[in-house]
């Protein structure tokens, strides 16, 4: 007698509330794909992620002296998509955080891309 194995795969749809990011600044593995772009190529996952927002693509290439293009891109971003903050909080976000900053921008950027809605996918074997 065989046993059978069942694979069932739950989607679950969250549409994007305005008020807060859709990820987590310390939430880099919820993107793979961003978070090996960043690793392998920071500028590039840069100045896609500018250039997917609306900006020109070399704007980030700007910002090697004092940060003030990341700051000032988190801020319009944060305007644009309704999200809670402060240019202190990005100030404080972007200097110590650099890396982590632009991997949430750049997800914000897709996740809103995706019609307004963030959609997981589990896998669950019964």
């Amino acid at each position: 007698m065989a046993v059978q194995q069942q694979t069932t795969i739950v989607t679950t749809t969250q549409h994007v509330s305005s008020g807060t990011w859709t990820t987590g600044i310390c939430d880099c593995c919820s993107d793979m794909s961003t978070c090996c772009c960043a690793l392998f190529c920071f500028p590039c996952m840069q100045c896609q992620t500018a250039s997917q927002f609306g900006c020109c693509f070399c704007m980030p290439l700007l910002d090697s002296f004092c940060m003030v293009v990341s700051c000032c891109l988190r801020k319009k971003m944060r305007e644009q998509y309704n999200i809670n903050g402060s240019c202190c909080d990005d100030v404080c976000m972007v200097c110590c955080c650099y890396p982590c900053v632009w991997c949430q921008m750049s997800r914000e950027v897709k996740n809103r891309a995706r019609s307004g809605a963030v959609i997981t996918q589990q896998i669950v074997h019964s």
